[in-house]
């Protein structure tokens, strides 16, 4: 027991993730972090959270998020530049707060990932089959279209799509990045579209009242807001999955910090600006719809438009999926080189140069979530895990000045200690703020994961027997 705190030597993970290809450009970094951050959330989750907690008010739910996000973007950028190793979160934790932390964080974002990859899935699947299938008057069967839960048998298209992505990404980072880099430029062009024809076509009436009376609830007011804000910060668990790429990234040092950063500031501008059109377009109430800016559209005559917002939709979800496999295989990667789960997952593959039994493992357990389990009962606990990384990177910028063995001469987060207390204050504050039923779950979860650490995880720790191998 007094040993699961033990920490991890940095010159380990340099050592055993030197195999790695390094082939990845900050602009690379950014179109996968776009990739992540787009997906989903900015196709659906304006109209969700304007409807049912802020009102007009989204934007500024969300100008928060990105805000706070990007504060402790800057800690994981300043982790990656001194520590460009594969696990993110997970091995920054393992090296600065201990074994026990490391896991648990790694843990958390494990399910975050595979949860992330399956809702996209999920969510691409009712995009496709109800506006591209049924446009080429295909209708698939019940039985084809959802899981056991739903009155079905599976949800092929989410099984397919997940299994296209892995293929992509099993043939290594190349393919993969020019994949995604191309997919991204559309969906931003895509996403700029609908603002630049959306904002003719704004009501002032809509954004009136701004910050409804009934989402005024809590401290200052600010009840419904937050929780729009806690919402979305599952969207920018993308910062972890760019973390996770710092063993492929060329000259991390000052790539990693462009990558992250310039994902903040982009999504930023989009999500604000994007949201700010959609209430402007329709009254709040009227947009708790899983396909917001193309009713929006409707709503203002423009049916030709809505073929291109699917589009737009699909690429997005695409490249949000593609970012999170990466990045879970990866972090599932860490895990099996340091023992913790079953070392074949610590292999990385000659020829392709990444851990390919990792990326299957992975791109098999998400398919199977997408294929049988419904949409709303996989995001139930995409956010708290991210925030809980958040929590334990941004104070951990503390720690991590105060390491004589770890060198940084790249990216470090600038008005320190102020800025890294408060990423981890507001991140405390928007985990608290999560529904109960999600603090719940993924409290049942982390104590699954105590019970695998105590039984699997510390015998077969690599870290743990080479104390013992030493005579420690």
């Amino acid at each position: 027991m007094k040993n699961i705190f033990k920490k991890v030597p940095i010159k380990d993970y340099l050592n055993a993730d030197a195999h790695f290809a390094r082939t990845l450009h900050a602009r690379d970094l950014i179109a996968l972090g776009i990739g992540a951050v787009i997906g989903t959330g900015i196709f659906i989750l304006p109209g969700h959270e304007a409807a049912n907690h802020a009102g007009p008010a989204v934007s500024i739910a969300f100008f928060l998020a990105a805000i706070v996000s990007g504060a402790v973007g800057m800690a994981y950028a300043e982790f990656s530049s001194a520590m460009p190793v594969a696990g993110s979160a997970y091995s920054f934790g393992s090296v600065i707060y201990g074994e026990i932390i490391g896991w648990i964080l790694g843990w958390a974002l494990l399910l975050e990932y595979i949860l992330a990859v399956a809702a996209e899935a999920t969510g691409f699947a009712s995009y496709f089959n109800d506006n591209i299938l049924s446009a080429f008057g295909i209708n698939l069967p019940k039985t084809l279209q959802a899981g056991p839960l739903e009155g079905g048998v599976i949800n092929l298209t989410a099984v397919i799509i997940t299994i296209i992505v892995a293929l992509i990404l099993y043939h290594g980072a190349t393919l993969s990045k020019r994949v995604e880099d191309m997919a991204v430029m559309i969906k931003v062009a895509i996403i700029i579209l609908f603002i630049a024809v959306g904002i003719f076509y704004i009501k002032k009436s809509n954004y009136v009242p701004f910050y409804p009376k009934e989402f005024r609830t809590g401290f200052a007011g600010l009840g419904g807001i937050s929780t729009a804000a806690a919402t979305v910060f599952f969207a920018f668990i993308g910062f972890d999955a760019l973390a996770s790429n710092s063993a492929e990234t060329i000259n991390p040092k000052k790539n990693m910090a462009r990558g992250i950063l310039g994902t903040v500031l982009v999504s930023l501008i989009l999500y604000v600006t994007f949201a700010l059109v959609l209430v402007g377009m329709v009254n709040y109430k009227k947009l708790g719809v899983d396909d917001p800016a193309a009713f929006a559209l409707k709503a203002a005559g423009l049916n030709g438009w809505n073929k291109l917002i699917t589009v737009g939709a699909l690429i997005g979800i695409f490249t949000a999926m593609m970012t999170m496999l990466l990045g879970g295989s990866r972090l599932m990667y860490a895990l099996g080189r340091d023992g913790l789960l079953p070392g074949n997952m610590g292999h990385i593959d000659k020829k392709h140069r990444i851990p390919t039994r990792a990326l299957v493992i992975a791109a098999i357990v998400c398919a199977f979530l997408a294929g049988l389990v419904p949409l709303v009962e996989l995001t139930q606990l995409i956010n708290a895990g991210t925030l809980l990384a958040f929590i334990f990177i941004s104070f951990g910028i503390i720690p991590l000045r105060h390491r004589q063995d770890i060198t940084n001469s790249g990216f470090k987060m600038p008005l320190y200690p102020v800025l890294p207390i408060l990423a981890g204050l507001f991140s405390i504050y928007f985990l608290l703020m999560l529904p109960q039923t999600t603090k719940t779950m993924v409290t049942i979860w982390i104590i699954i994961g105590l019970v695998i650490y105590f039984t699997f995880g510390i015998r077969h720790s690599k870290l743990q027997n080479k104390g013992v191998a030493d005579g420690k």
